[in-house]
């Protein structure tokens, strides 16, 4: 092999993947967010980072940092073109706050989500699209108020930009 086509090769090999239209493979760090001012979080919880593929990505659970607020437990499991979100047994509200819920963001430089849909038939939570947006790589989903326990299940429904793997 010529010095040429090793240089080729060398870069080929080490170029990003594209990911056309799909989450798999991504990697995505979520984090819980509250607050009534974005400048002065209530609670910030700490980021967990996966690459996503196959089985529930996160099970997030109390972190004990402050004793008036945590994180609920959750199960978060991510597909190609979904999220699905579920409760363990544990009942309870969540803070009523300007933003209470998930951030998650996508190691990408671009806009990921071209559009987001609740899946109705696989969701209880009576949130509306209004409580989720997008902002290039990063979801935002406010549950704040809102009722969780072991019947509570939320699932959103994804087109996928075709970014670079981050």
């Amino acid at each position: 092999m010529t010095l040429h086509r090793f240089c080729l090769a060398l870069l080929l090999a080490t170029a990003p993947a594209q990911a056309a239209g799909t989450l798999e493979g991504r990697v995505v760090t979520l984090n819980v967010l509250a607050y009534d001012d974005p400048a002065a979080p209530i609670f910030e919880s700490r980021g967990q980072s996966v690459v996503v593929g196959d089985g529930t990505e996160f099970g997030m659970g109390p972190e004990f940092k402050h004793p008036e607020v945590d994180v609920v437990p959750v199960q978060v499991e991510i597909g190609p073109t979904r999220i699905e979100f579920s409760y363990g047994a544990q009942e309870g509200r969540f803070l009523d706050a300007a933003f209470n819920g998930y951030v998650l963001r996508f190691a990408v430089d671009c806009a990921l989500f071209q559009s987001v849909v609740i899946d109705p038939h696989a969701s209880t939570l009576p949130i509306t699209l209004k409580d989720v947006h997008t902002d290039a790589g990063a979801l935002f989903v406010n549950l704040a108020g809102q009722r969780y326990g072991p019947d509570v299940t939320l699932a959103l429904d994804f087109v996928v930009g075709d970014c670079l793997l981050g």
